[in-house]
């Protein structure tokens, strides 16, 4: 059995970028932080290290990241890894991973963009949102 499954949840590095393929299918991409907090054996002093994904959405999904996803915010992913690769321009083979976002859960309602608007839309209501407490999300509180 094989199984590509990739959950994470922390914090918009950048506004979504949206556009359109050729064929006329949505996609955005977004990158999201994430942190690990522990605490160093030898000198009890707490460490904190920060790992960046680039997430991947299409379709119905790319039209809600794009609408309601901005820089900060919190949200959850859950999706699937894709590796990618190509030549660039000098000749030398590429590679970018990335999370291809299958569904999306939206931080706490009442956050602003970065405009300082909230999206005028009805369909804002309907989104399921992850609560935000403390500063830190403890995996057990995911509801899944």
């Amino acid at each position: 059995m094989n199984f590509n499954k990739v959950i994470i949840v922390g914090n918009l590095a950048s506004d979504p970028e949206a556009r359109t393929t050729p064929s006329g299918q949505q996609v955005c991409n977004f990158r999201v932080a994430t942190n690990r907090v522990w605490k160093d054996r030898n000198t009890g002093e707490q460490q904190k290290e920060t790992e960046f994904h680039t997430v991947v959405a299409w379709g119905k999904l790319a039209d809600i990241a794009s609408r309601f996803l901005t820089k900060g915010g919190l949200a959850m992913i859950e999706g699937r890894l894709r590796t990618r690769s190509w030549q660039d321009q000098t000749g030398n083979k590429r590679f970018r991973t990335e999370i291809v976002a299958e569904t999306l859960q939206l931080g706490p309602k009442g956050v602003k963009s970065s405009s300082g608007e909230r999206p005028a839309t009805e369909e804002k209501d309907n989104i399921p949102v992850i609560e935000e407490g403390n500063d830190e999300i403890d995996v057990k509180d995911i509801p899944f």
